[in-house]
């Protein structure tokens, strides 16, 4: 299935407190508001499926690159934490006027980000969507035969941290990511922009500075801690969760282990024949799902 890709986004350069983010927009400019922020290692055309699909429903999609992937700048704060990412999406909000009706839509990094804004007090967005991340207190509890299958998924996290070697075999390490998350999936268009994104000598960094941000809580800015706070949150407004059930990244038993541990706000939805980018492998499925959840 290869979704609807014919509509061109617009492209908007959207001056936030501490970074400039260059964005892609689907929909009329009037309607009810979507953000959508992408994850690693990716970018804002993982959205290119949903994007047309939502503005022919009537929303404003509008799909940040993150800070630190271009065309998107730096943050001149330095900042890579959750916390940052989580403000830029309220800051978005802000700018391009949206209101109670709004929805965060977010993928990997960017669920993580839309789960923690999802559990707090402070969020401006009524709803949430996320995909392949669920939120994290809802993966807790010890489950020796799920977390054993996981270990061997995740030694990329700690891989990302080390100094110096995940600049150095960048390409190699985002090709290899891509065929283990998603197996089967052709990802040469999707490639070609992380490459782009993240390939200059001042960007080689930002797509780990995340995952090294992560382990160095003590680091958060003053500006973004209230927003981190809810990092390990549960919903507390209506969440929709989506998940592949080939995903090579997080262990599809950690869906099932959401859906006991979630609140009755919080849907689990399960796609097959999709791994950990299925907004791009089964975008008819992915689009349909979302869209029924925005309608109700």
């Amino acid at each position: 299935m290869s979704g609807r890709t014919g509509a061109e986004p617009e492209v908007l350069e959207l001056d936030l407190p501490e970074v400039t983010l260059s964005a892609l927009a689907w929909g009329p400019a009037e309607g009810p508001l979507v953000v959508a922020l992408h994850g690693f290692p990716d970018t804002a055309w993982t959205w290119r499926h949903l994007g047309p699909h939502l503005a022919d429903l009537g929303w404003r999609v509008v799909a940040p690159h993150l800070r630190g992937y271009a065309p998107s700048g730096l943050p001149r704060d330095g900042s890579f934490h959750v916390g940052a990412i989580m403000a830029d999406a309220v800051a978005v909000h802000e700018r391009l006027g949206g209101d109670e009706r709004a929805v965060l839509v977010g993928h990997d990094w960017g669920a993580i980000a839309a789960n923690a804004l999802n559990g707090h007090d402070d969020s401006p967005f009524g709803r949430a969507v996320t995909l392949a991340v669920p939120p994290m207190q809802a993966m807790a509890g010890f489950d020796a035969r799920l977390m054993l299958r996981q270990a061997r998924h995740s030694w990329y996290i700690l891989f990302n941290q080390l100094p110096v070697l995940p600049e150095r075999t960048q390409e190699r390490l985002v090709r290899k990511l891509w065929r283990d998350w998603s197996p089967g999936y052709d990802a040469r268009e999707d490639l070609g922009h992380v490459l782009a994104a993240v390939s200059a000598p001042d960007r080689r960094s930002a797509p780990f500075d995340y995952y090294r941000a992560l382990t160095r809580p003590w680091t958060v800015p003053e500006a973004y801690r209230a927003w981190q706070a809810t990092l390990d949150a549960l919903p507390t407004h209506p969440l929709l969760y989506l998940h592949g059930a080939d995903d090579g990244c997080l262990d599809v038993g950690y869906a099932a282990k959401a859906a006991d541990g979630l609140p009755d706000l919080a849907e689990v939805v399960v796609v097959p024949g999709a791994g950990h980018f299925l907004q791009l492998e089964q975008p008819d499925a992915v689009n349909a799902a979302i869209a029924d959840f925005l309608a109700r």
